[in-house]
């Protein structure tokens, strides 16, 4: 009775759960819907194209072209040796404004200091004052500016002129390209390791034995001292501003003089080091070759006479 009375009032067991299958719908077309292609037959050869007029197009006159390369293609993209021409010649004309430039603020700051040992005794003009101060402040500028140009100049030339010598020569270079940015950017471990890395870039240049040690020439020399010698200015010349006192600012003029000095300097240096160094690289330049044109032809064969054409031909 107690479970008659249960199912009468509605009340049931639960049932156990079952999981429905799942279902993928797809979709066909019925047969018969589609058609298939027709395959059309090769049409049968009738001969070379025939024009009514002339045609206008042609081939890319490249015969008298060296090297024969297409533009557009892989084959046409520059090699190191290529790209080491054009960098040094940027970096050359970079570094003799540079030069340039120093020069002129050297110049500058050697009047400054002048115009103060003259200002101690006597008045002095306000134009020259002026004037002063304007060729310092602009020649300190554009140095900056050049300098910073540059220095990406020849860091650039430098990375790509060390691939153009190893593909040259077959042998990898010593140092990655990390270390030699380090050894060149970083302060105080560029004044030991510029000039080895100069050195044995000028070692793999003159195809030198690779077991030998690098013996640098009287140029790289003198180029790793004065960069050592402006490297040792510039931090005095900062060391030197912060000290207080009138003798000490014009201190301070005086050793910005000298660090312009050897700014111009160096810049010159390294211009000749990257001409030098470019030149045993890559000893052709573009400008040296002669143009190739054909003048005359002298004692050359008649060509061979076109054979007559059949009655019956389409063209």
């Amino acid at each position: 009775m107690h479970r008659h009375g249960e199912a009468a009032y509605g009340y049931h067991s639960p049932r156990p759960f079952r999981a429905r299958p799942r279902v993928q719908w797809v979709a066909s077309p019925p047969p018969g819907i589609y058609q298939a292609r027709r395959v059309r037959p090769p049409e049968r050869y009738t001969g070379p194209p025939a024009y009514p007029v002339p045609p206008r197009w042609g081939f890319p006159n490249l015969t008298w072209r060296e090297p024969t390369n297409v533009p557009g293609l892989p084959s046409s993209f520059p090699t190191p040796m290529e790209r080491t021409r054009l960098l040094a010649r940027n970096a050359v004309t970079v570094l003799w404004f540079m030069a340039g430039l120093a020069t002129a603020g050297s110049a500058a700051e050697f009047w400054r200091y002048a115009l103060l040992v003259i200002s101690r005794n006597s008045a002095l003009d306000a134009g020259v004052v002026s004037m002063s101060d304007t060729l310092e402040v602009v020649s300190s500028l554009l140095s900056v500016v050049f300098g910073l140009m540059a220095i990406g100049c020849v860091l650039w030339w430098l990375l790509i002129v060390r691939q153009a010598v190893a593909q040259e020569t077959g042998r990898e270079p010593p140092r990655s390209s990390r270390q030699v940015l380090a050894g060149t950017l970083l302060p105080p471990l560029n004044l030991v390791m510029a000039g080895s890395i100069l050195a044995e870039l000028e070692h793999a240049v003159l195809r030198r034995p690779a077991e030998e040690r690098p013996r640098p020439s009287r140029l790289v020399l003198a180029w790793w001292a004065a960069w050592a010698v402006n490297e040792l200015l510039m931090v005095l010349v900062i060391v030197w501003r912060l000290r207080d006192g009138i003798q000490a600012q014009a201190d301070g003029v005086l050793l910005s003089g000298l660090l312009n000095a050897s700014a111009a300097i160096l810049a010159g240096l390294t211009a000749v080091v990257v001409h030098r160094l470019s030149s045993l690289v890559a000893p052709v330049s573009p400008r040296r070759l002669r143009l190739r044109r054909v003048l005359s032809v002298r004692d050359a064969p008649d060509p061979a006479l076109r054979p007559t054409r059949p009655s019956g031909a389409s063209r």
